[in-house]
């Protein structure tokens, strides 16, 4: 079982800093791809990064790349999303998820089984 609860996000100015953490309850963190996803109001969830399970891989999406960086302790159970030069449009909800395979392949939603509960990141102008 994987349980997923992030926390980090809040509301920040534009350049600002912020690194928001997933962490899992369960004993299969390490089983499993962990990626980032956020969604802004009246937009789809878009895929932002992830990270492999194994060789610890990443993908990111292009209007984060530079800026973000994905990372995970399995010793923690936690995978880390480091957003530096944040900007009013990378204002969303970001949600962690967790999938059963270790390829570099994100942005297909339905290959995510577990979810976690969503933090908000506000970036004003």
């Amino acid at each position: 079982q994987v349980q997923l609860v992030e926390s980090g996000g809040g509301l920040v100015q534009a350049g600002d800093s912020l690194r928001l953490s997933c962490v899992d309850s369960g004993p299969l963190f390490s089983r499993y791809k962990m990626a980032w996803f956020r969604q802004a109001p009246g937009k789809e969830r878009e895929f932002v990064s992830l990270i492999t399970r194994t060789s610890g891989a990443t993908a990111y999406v292009d209007s984060v790349k530079g800026r973000f960086t994905i990372s995970r302790d399995n010793s923690k159970n936690t995978v880390y999303l480091q957003m530096n030069g944040l900007e009013p449009e990378d204002t969303a909800v970001y949600y962690c998820a967790a999938a059963p395979n270790d390829n570099l392949f994100g942005r297909d939603i339905s290959q995510y089984e577990y979810w976690g509960q969503g933090t908000q990141v506000t970036v004003s102008s």
